[in-house]
């Protein structure tokens, strides 16, 4: 079991390591690191995330371990926001502490480690996950904007309350992730398939984004002093790689999951932060230093916390 547990977080650390390297070499400079970022998170993004969902029937799928995930995810988000206040910063930090590296490590590690029938309930939580985490997310980041805006116009013109909690609602579904899902969800009720000469290049695309955002998250992280941010990086990692496995199993306990399933969804909390966040920050420029070293020493410290927690779970 850990030996599948280093066989994916290894590659991972390698692709960040491999950014690190280029970014010293000055290969990519950082007016480049913001446009690739942007070329990532509104095309491999949309990609991976169309093709993904437009294979999904919500009908089919058994949604009480995602209910014992988001018991956990909830008290972590929801806490992340209550101490750093309802920002824009605050947003991007809930996500660091939340969003799981799914596709480069999950994947591997669940099929090598609990096979298909583990795979069918990664799937399933990734659906689910992936929907409302970026969504909320997206969402508080279009209020604190609203919210923002309101404040800094005088003499009280700004936008009403409702019109500013509209606007916040159009712009994070007329958004690169929330979109595509939806639009996925949406083909995936047609019961129609992707013909080949559209579904081939989707799948391109979708499997170039976690390669090409561990290297951006390295690249970045080059140029990082640490040390500047490492309080605040170890805050946000034992939030992501300690307490959120915990609270996950605590909810687990609670809805009478045991088995499989409740080790998928321990194991799927307990992987090191995910490069969405990072390419969530880079967009709206919140918090990227201190992102970029979470996500970097969140990799790095899983390869001691994911294997470890994937002992203890298994007395669960």
């Amino acid at each position: 079991m850990s030996g599948g547990a280093l066989d994916s977080l290894l590659p991972v650390v390698f692709l960040i390591a491999a950014g690190v390297v280029v970014g010293r070499l000055h290969w990519v400079g950082p007016a480049a690191i913001r446009d690739l970022s942007t070329l990532v998170f509104n095309l491999l993004t949309p990609a991976l995330l169309f093709r993904t969902m437009s294979r999904v029937h919500p009908q089919d799928l058994d949604f009480t371990p995602v209910g014992a995930y988001f018991v956990g995810l909830g008290v972590v988000f929801a806490g992340t926001l209550l101490v750093c206040g309802f920002n824009r910063r605050a947003s991007v930090l809930a996500m660091a502490a939340t969003f799981s590296n799914t596709i480069m490590i999950g994947i591997p590690l669940i099929g090598l480690a609990y096979g298909e029938q583990g795979l069918v309930t990664l799937f399933t939580l990734y659906t689910v996950h992936t929907v409302s985490l970026l969504t909320c997310a997206t969402l508080v980041m279009e209020l604190s904007i609203q919210r923002e805006a309101r404040q800094a116009q005088a003499g009280g013109n700004g936008q009403t309350l409702w019109r500013s909690v509209w606007d916040a609602l159009r712009k994070s579904v007329i958004h690169p992730v929330p979109l595509p899902i939806l639009a996925g969800m949406a083909f995936g009720q047609t019961g129609w398939t992707l013909p080949e000469v559209v579904d081939k290049p989707l799948a391109m695309l979708g499997g170039a984004l976690g390669p090409m955002a561990l290297l951006l998250v390295g690249v970045t992280l080059s140029g990082v002093r640490i040390g500047e941010h490492l309080r605040s990086a170890l805050t946000l990692i034992a939030a992501k790689n300690f307490a959120l496995p915990l609270l996950v199993a605590g909810g687990g306990w609670a809805l009478g999951l045991s088995g499989l399933p409740l080790w998928v969804v321990v194991t799927v909390a307990a992987l090191p932060a995910g490069a969405n966040s990072f390419l969530f920050s880079q967009r709206y420029r919140v918090a990227e230093d201190t992102v970029t070293t979470t996500v970097g020493l969140s990799t790095l410290l899983g390869l001691v916390t994911v294997p470890v927690v994937m002992v203890l779970v298994r007395g669960l």
